[in-house]
């Protein structure tokens, strides 16, 4: 597949449409769509869907959602494997005056029942291997149409669905977090939200050069995905996506669709650096790879840059938004312990527990502010108000939920969760601290350390350890490394693992370690 850098007078219209304060992400693809109908757009492991056909299935399907009833502002539920069609769905709701809201695959029966309830939707677009795993009671009330038959359901040929002119407070999307327990908030964004988000990476691509192939390999219905999606389709790219992330697929892709931008989440990363006949691949097309959702370790940030090409960005926010820290790592490779500093337009406070503001340097918990930040939780002003700091000027921040230190010369480095802190015997000990001087063993793959509670202390770490093969065993490594700890922070117990309990997008569930280590107590 030969794809060419995007010029002339259609990329200067484009660069100059991209620059404004706001701008309809409708109106940018239909206008790309006019100007490169032939171009690819959507590539899955079925087929290719060009620019022009791409449009066309938007407008026709945004205008049968309308007849079907959908009113603006209203939600479009999408449950099922990231397709083509899903990304049709996702782009169709936005086009329609709706707002598209993909829900986690990986989630309870129940808590998908809740987000349907909570997100007010009317339809309900389902592939067909969730609907028999759900079964045909699944959601009643809502109209369900199949993913793979999308195309049928939508409106005749050539239609098209009436004008939709967004405003900067229209909900854009609501994305579920990835709650372990209980039903997942609704984390809602506004059209303005998204447009300052990904237009400005739009147009960094085209005033650059940089011919947009990205390669998407996490769910659409994950917010990591979305640099990958929808700034790739403002820049008038071709994405694709994959359905299931698996390291030799790709790494077939990459070479053969000389893919330009990916994402990938931290443990996708180390999976493609421990992957047999990685270094054979011709990965030299790559220009620029982000990371974010979890915390990418300074050796894996280390490797990646040494063996694959193209800059390195690590992006450090949350999907309510807060303060958006970016690291270059191709650019300051004395500060891979760190998240980078904070983009322009962002600001952070370190803070301590009574939220006064702590000395520089000094561990605190991290709050932030943004030119993206959520709209709310849907139909949760409550967990919404919890979320956010209001300061004695009334503007509003939000509560990042991480430890974290500012160095010296601005960038920020996370110690741990707040709500991860182990409090023993009075002290604060951080997690982070911990399992680092565990990684120093070399026995140890990975570690992870949770608190539980004590007797004694009314907390104490506890740590759990991936062993390499013929390691010595956790009593062994738990007495070399409580001996170089300081006596508040040693460890009460050390267990083996076998693999670290993760999230779909990579994050490490220590809630999950922290109950297990209570039954092992």
């Amino acid at each position: 597949m030969t794809i060419t850098k995007q010029t002339g007078a259609l990329a200067d219209d484009m660069r100059a449409r991209l620059a404004e304060p706001f701008g309809s992400f409708p109106a940018i693809l239909r206008a790309w769509a006019a100007g490169q109908p032939d171009k690819p757009a959507l590539i899955d492991d079925r087929g290719t869907l060009c620019w022009g056909e791409l449009v066309d299935r938007v407008e026709r399907l945004a205008a049968r959602l309308i007849e079907t009833g959908l009113e603006r502002g209203q939600s479009v539920a999408i449950l099922g494997t990231s397709t083509i069609d899903y990304a049709v769905v996702f782009l169709a709701a936005m086009r329609a005056g709706g707002v598209a809201a993909p829900l986690t695959t990986s989630a309870s029966r129940e808590q998908l029942q809740g987000m349907v309830a909570d997100s007010g939707a009317r339809h309900l677009f389902i592939d067909a291997a969730k609907a028999a795993e759900l079964g045909a009671d699944f959601a009643p009330g809502l109209d369900h149409v199949r993913l793979e038959e999308a195309q049928q359901w939508m409106a005749p040929a050539g239609t098209t669905a009436p004008d939709f002119d967004p405003e900067q407070t229209d909900p854009f999307n609501i994305i579920y977090s990835s709650g372990t327990t209980g039903i997942p908030k609704g984390i809602v964004h506004s059209h303005l939200m998204r447009w300052r988000q990904f237009a400005s990476t739009a147009f960094s691509y085209l005033d650059a050069g940089v011919p947009v192939r990205s390669l998407a390999s996490t769910p659409l219905y994950s917010n990591t995905t979305m640099v990958a999606f929808l700034a790739a389709l403002l820049a008038g790219g071709t994405l694709r996506i994959m359905g299931k992330f698996d390291c030799g697929r790709w790494l077939e892709y990459a070479q053969h669709d000389r893919t330009t931008i990916t994402m990938l989440v931290p443990v996708q990363y180390q999976r493609l650096m421990d992957f047999a006949g990685f270094d054979d691949v011709d990965l030299s097309s790559l220009a620029i790879k982000y990371c974010t959702s979890a915390p990418f370790p300074a050796p894996l940030k280390r490797e990646v840059l040494a063996r694959m090409p193209g800059g390195l960005i690590e992006i450090y926010s949350m999907t309510e938004g807060g303060v958006v820290c970016l690291l270059a790592a191709h650019e300051f490779p004395d500060k891979l312990h760190t998240v980078g500093r904070p983009a322009p337009g962002s600001e952070l406070k370190v803070l301590d527990d009574n939220d006064q503001p702590v000395a520089p340097g000094t561990p605190g918990n991290l709050i932030g502010r943004s030119q993206t930040m959520m709209s709310g939780y849907k139909n949760r002003p409550d967990k919404t108000s919890e979320a956010q700091f209001v300061d004695d000027a009334g503007d509003v921040w939000m509560r990042m939920g991480d430890i974290a230190r500012v160095d010296e010369d601005g960038f920020v480095e996370l110690v741990g969760r707040a709500k991860d802190m182990i409090i023993s015997g009075g002290f604060n000990i951080y997690p982070t601290d911990l399992e680092a001087e565990l990684e120093r063993e070399p026995d140890v793959i990975e570690a992870a350390v949770v608190g539980i509670a004590s007797r004694q202390w009314g907390e104490t770490p506890v740590g759990f350890v991936v062993l390499a093969p013929e390691a010595r065993g956790c009593e062994d490594v738990l007495v070399s490394v409580n001996a170089r700890l300081g006596k508040t922070q040693r460890l009460s117990a050390l267990h083996p693992i076998d693999e670290m309990p993760r999230s779909h997008i990579g994050k490490l569930l220590k809630s999950e370690l922290r109950e297990k280590a209570e039954r092992l107590d």
